[in-house]
């Protein structure tokens, strides 16, 4: 089942689409300040081609957070009248998102009918509902493709059982960790967690491995690529080879650092246009590494394929959902006098993530290690395991993050 026609146009029509209405929204980005300051004198009409859109400079989204310290709200990058917008979020950088008050304001009812939810599923959302979009990314997607939310947020376990085993959701959205965190704690308390049968999960690492467990315990998990700044980008279908980008959007794989597009197939950083004339985003580089995939999909759907995520081209490290800078990284070393030098270490046990801090320390005490486990979870909204070691014994290769999960 397809969400609409628009998922299976000829190829070169939805790219003429595109095209012949992006000059509408580069002009309605050039009305806020913030875009005007980034392009330029650009003509909008002159802009009706991938190699005209690649000329154009990019915003990089790790630099959104000082911009928008300079110029709040959000640096200039959204309209001067705010009135069209329904919330605003806090993601964490911290990164100020508005949301527009369309009915699926982030584009994911295609997503979840794609992973097979249908009209009147009950569907357990365990995004956060707190200060960042992801909740009500997937809530007014579901409702959008006609499903029925239950509006869980992460955590609670116990109290999530109870809902489970009253409400009888069939399908899940959240991270795939926590869902094998209900399934496993449901089994080991002797809850009934049978009615789960399909998930879209986002967020965290999906691997086959993961994947596979969970079809043992009759669940079709998907996953989806999305991010606060633009929504749903790309998601799985039931042709589990690839994902297929999300309509409105045009997708440029670049040389990580730079704007230049890469020839297709070649690993690079992900930039996406939005083609929404309420809420434009022009070109912005996520720091995502993906490669784009040859042919279209067996499932039907004909817009582009990436293979998925592929790593970061910065070391910034998305974390059970969070995303954890090197900014993030200085200031809780400051935090401490007794710190030299501070590495994230992002490893995969049990299939969940799991961040480990270690510390050169010139003082390696238990107040310490309360103090340091304390600061990372006050800036990241992250617990993590603190390891203490001796100056000089952390890798002098300039990393403070290091991502060691396997990829794939």
């Amino acid at each position: 089942m397809h969400y609409d026609a628009l998922e299976t146009r000829d190829p070169a029509a939805r790219e003429a689409d595109l095209f012949a209405r992006l000059p509408a929204v580069l002009a309605a980005a050039l009305k806020a300040p913030g875009w005007k300051q980034l392009l330029g004198d650009v003509d909008p009409a002159s802009v009706t081609s991938r190699a005209a859109l690649a000329k154009l400079p990019v915003l990089r989204k790790h630099l959104l957070p000082g911009l928008q310290k300079e110029r709040p709200p959000f640096a200039g990058f959204s309209s001067a009248d705010l009135t069209h917008y329904g919330r605003f979020f806090s993601s964490p950088g911290p990164i100020f998102e508005p949301e527009t008050r369309s009915p699926d304001p982030w584009r994911a009812a295609r997503a979840l009918v794609a992973a097979g939810f249908r009209k009147d599923d009950v569907v357990l959302n365990c995004f956060s509902y707190h200060l960042t979009p992801g909740g009500f990314i997937m809530d007014q997607g579901a409702r959008a493709a006609g499903c029925i939310v239950i509006p869980a947020g992460p955590g609670n376990t116990e109290q999530q059982l109870e809902v489970v085993e009253h409400l009888k959701p069939v399908g899940y959205t959240g991270t795939p960790d926590f869902l094998k965190i209900l399934l496993d704690k449901g089994a080991e308390a002797g809850r009934d967690v049978s009615s789960f049968r399909k998930a879209l999960v986002s967020g965290a690492a999906f691997p086959p491995s993961l994947r596979d467990e969970f079809i043992r315990r009759g669940i079709q998990g998907y996953q989806a690529y999305a991010t606060a700044d633009v929504g749903v980008i790309a998601y799985e279908t039931e042709a589990r080879e690839g994902l297929v980008l999300n309509e409105d959007m045009i997708l440029e794989i670049v040389r990580p650092g730079t704007g230049d597009p890469v020839p297709d197939g070649e690993v690079g950083e992900v930039v996406v246009t939005l083609v929404d004339p309420h809420h434009p985003v022009i070109r912005i580089a996520l720091g995502d590494l993906t490669a784009v995939l040859p042919g279209v999909s067996p499932c039907g759907r004909t817009n582009v394929r990436i293979k998925g995520w592929m790593g970061r081209a910065d070391q910034t490290a998305k974390v059970k959902g969070m995303f954890v800078r090197p900014e993030q990284v200085a200031d809780i070393a400051k935090r401490h006098v007794e710190v030299v030098r501070l590495r994230v270490v992002v490893s995969r046990e049990n299939e969940q993530d799991v961040m480990t801090v270690r510390a050169e320390a010139t003082d390696c005490s238990d107040a310490l290690v309360s103090g340091l486990a304390d600061s990372v979870r006050a800036v990241t909204k992250l617990s993590a395991r603190i390891e203490l070691v001796a100056p000089g014994a952390l890798p002098n290769d300039g990393k403070v993050i290091a991502d060691e999960r396997p990829i794939g």
